[in-house]
């Protein structure tokens, strides 16, 4: 079975393989028993339409770097997710970004010179292949199964959705409103060695003020303000983030440690 390119895989993805009646008639998909595939990662891709429900729970920021991307952060350092147990287990019913629910499925290009996008799988992920249990993803007839038009379905969306992201970054840096982010936390018992977080962008509330009246009613008009709004009301959560670390005794020993630019590649 011909896998589809892969010269470097997004994120969570160890393989991808197009998915065929052919090869996989009478294949099922399970659900994921755990999040330990999340366990590791400490930032996720997020789009703009999840937004307003993601900023609830994590801060919001933007990779560095060319072709910046939104993320959230569950943690604030490299390979700790502060919402994932040491068994695996989410612990808390919050917000999980679209891009972590469609895996193990995506749309990607079965060859460089085409632009359709085939729905392929991870066969890495352990939750697609010829089980006894889960949902059937081809009928007899070798059509989709309703299961799979909806998996089908969530991912064209998420592809739009990706398209609706990329216009957002597009107004931000046509206006040049991204910055360099830090962030300076003290814990109470060590006041004078903040640990200082870095590797990331912010908006820039300076320049979103100085930004002409005609200007900021334009981002008003389009839902971008609001978008905006959202990602600098969620930086507050930055410290949470750090509180639920240090309360899992998952903060770095030494301070001033940066946090790592999180892997946000997505098709």
């Amino acid at each position: 079975m011909a896998t589809a390119p892969q010269p470097q895989l997004p994120l969570f993805y160890k393989d991808l393989m197009p998915l065929n009646s052919r090869d996989h008639a009478g294949w099922n998909s399970k659900t994921f028993d755990d999040a330990s595939f999340l366990a590791e990662t400490h930032a996720i891709p997020v789009t703009v339409d999840e937004f307003v429900d993601a900023q609830r729970c994590y801060p919001i920021v933007f990779t560095s770097g060319e072709g910046s991307l939104p993320i959230i952060m569950m943690g604030l350092n490299e390979g700790v997710n502060t919402f994932v147990d040491d068994k695996g287990k989410m612990t808390e019913n919050v917000y999980l970004p679209a891009y972590a629910r469609r895996y193990p499925f995506m749309l990607a290009k079965l060859t460089q010179e085409t632009e359709e996008l085939s729905l392929c799988f991870d066969p890495a992920s352990g939750v697609v292949g010829e089980f006894k249990e889960g949902n059937a993803l081809f009928e007899k007839d070798a059509q989709p199964t309703e299961f799979t038009k909806g998996i089908l379905d969530f991912c064209q969306k998420f592809e739009e959705s990706g398209q609706r992201t990329k216009a957002f970054m597009d107004e931000l840096v046509k206006h040049d409103l991204l910055m360099d982010g830090e962030i300076a936390i003290t814990q109470n018992d060590k006041p004078d060695t903040p640990f200082v977080y870095r590797g990331f962008k912010m908006v820039d509330e300076a320049k979103l003020r100085e930004l002409p009246a005609e200007t900021v009613e334009g981002l008003n008009k389009n839902g971008m303000l609001m978008l905006i709004q959202a990602h600098l009301f969620s930086l507050n959560l930055m410290r949470t983030i750090f509180s639920r670390q240090a309360a899992q005794g998952k903060v770095p020993e030494a301070p001033a440690a940066e946090a790592e630019k999180a892997p946000a590649k997505k098709k």
